[in-house]
């Protein structure tokens, strides 16, 4: 496991300068000049403070997130989470593994086909407009606030069944369970964390109950599936509230950090806004680049069952790993010497922005469709724009990566 003879390099853990932080605000304004490093010279990283390893490379990336049995998502795919010790109820496909994620994640993945996600792009594109129009005519429009925010959150509760008139609401109290406050985790952070994102749903799911409806909290309630023991039933309370509260939160935030991301990155290649303001087919591709250029979720970690060796030195059991999708996403081995260059015309393969293998992200589509709708959507408003950088805000958490405010100027 590891590299091939001919790129081995013999990694000093102890010995190294490089020093990555998953929790520095400072880091996290611009990762990549130190994730490059890491890939050159330490491409297995330890960190002593917080005690975790970390691979940069996109082969090794892509390798550990197909080969799950020595990285478990049990205990978590969040650093603090799994040093946490958080015990996860049934239902959170993101940290299971088999046999019982299959059987979870073969329920939700019904209401996710690509089929399904074509469906929604009208209700997508009139999200957008609700809250574009009122920008039209005016110095400008925030990225974030007027539709990275609101659309993918209406479209994720609509599929819900959560009532428009309490979605805000619920976003709300999302964002404010991921937000980072201090450069590092706070002693209990996730105390309750758990209970309190199932409690937000728990009046939904019983009127759902009663009052069922062409939704995924109906279908969640009423599908029968064969479980990890063989035992054909349908999901217990429990299990339908912890799904509900993952969907809405995977949901809304990468979504709305990709649409964020479209704002700052076209904004600083004007010369690439023009070209697919002017050629509308150019949007798929422009939405991988973007996916590709600033991964919306830049790192997962794991938990390590067993020894394994990259590059002369050991990981052992017990440890936790990260994956830094976002580093691997520019790594020169896999997309030339140009890696780290956005360009809409790249025909590169494929990225890791949406994980792979085992836990590869379930709205990858929806995600995909949103970004490709609200290019195209701000595009029929204006053709050029750029960054009001003096009132942007990043945002700070340790998993998603991306804007809080991001407001451009069209005039």
């Amino acid at each position: 496991m590891g590299v091939s003879k001919g790129d081995r390099v013999m990694t000093d853990l102890a010995g190294s300068d490089i020093y990555y932080d998953p929790y520095d605000f400072e880091i996290d304004v611009d990762p990549y000049p130190l994730w490059k490093r890491m890939r050159d010279e330490a491409p297995l990283y330890y960190n002593e403070k917080y005690d975790f390893y970390a691979l940069s490379r996109f082969d090794d990336v892509e390798k550990a997130l197909i080969d799950w049995k020595p990285f478990i998502s049990g205990r978590g795919m969040i650093l603090e989470l799994i040093r946490s010790g958080i015990q996860f109820p049934p239902g959170n496909i993101l940290f299971e593994d088999p046999p019982i994620h299959d059987a979870h994640r073969g329920i939700l993945s019904r209401a996710f086909t690509p089929r399904k996600m074509r469906g929604l792009e009208q209700q997508i594109r009139d999200y957008c407009a609700r809250t574009l129009d009122p920008h039209v005519g005016s110095d400008g429009f925030d990225f974030i606030a007027d539709i990275g925010a609101p659309m993918p959150m209406r479209v994720i509760f609509m599929l819900l069944g959560v009532p428009e008139q309490d979605q805000q609401a619920l976003r709300n109290q999302i964002d404010d369970g991921l937000r980072l406050e201090e450069s590092a985790p706070r002693e209990g952070q996730f105390d309750g964390i758990l209970e309190r994102s199932a409690e937000m749903f728990e009046a939904y799911l019983d009127y759902r109950r009663e009052h069922p409806s062409d939704d995924i909290m109906t279908q969640l309630l009423t599908t029968e599936f064969e479980d990890e023991t063989g035992t054909r039933r349908t999901l217990d309370r429990a299990e339908v509230l912890t799904y509900v509260s993952n969907i809405a939160s995977a949901g809304n935030e990468t979504t709305t950090r990709l649409i964020g991301w479209m704002g700052k990155v076209l904004a600083e290649h004007p010369d690439q806004l023009r070209q697919v303001a002017e050629d509308r087919s150019l949007i798929p591709q422009t939405v991988e680049e973007l996916l590709r250029f600033e991964a919306p979720s830049p790192i997962q970690s794991r938990y390590v069952t067993r020894d394994v060796e990259y590059y002369g030195q050991t990981v052992p059991e017990g440890a936790v790993i990260s994956l830094i999708n976002g580093s691997a996403n520019r790594d020169e081995r896999q997309f030339g010497p140009t890696a780290g260059q956005f360009d809409i015309h790249r025909q590169a393969g494929h990225h890791l922005s949406f994980g792979y293998g085992l836990h590869f992200c379930l709205g990858a589509n929806l995600a995909r469709l949103e970004g490709r709708i609200a290019l195209d959507e701000v595009l029929n408003r204006w053709s050029h724009w750029e960054v009001d950088y003096d009132n942007a805000k990043q945002a700070r958490t340790s998993t998603v990566r991306g804007w809080e405010k991001l407001p451009v100027l069209t005039g």
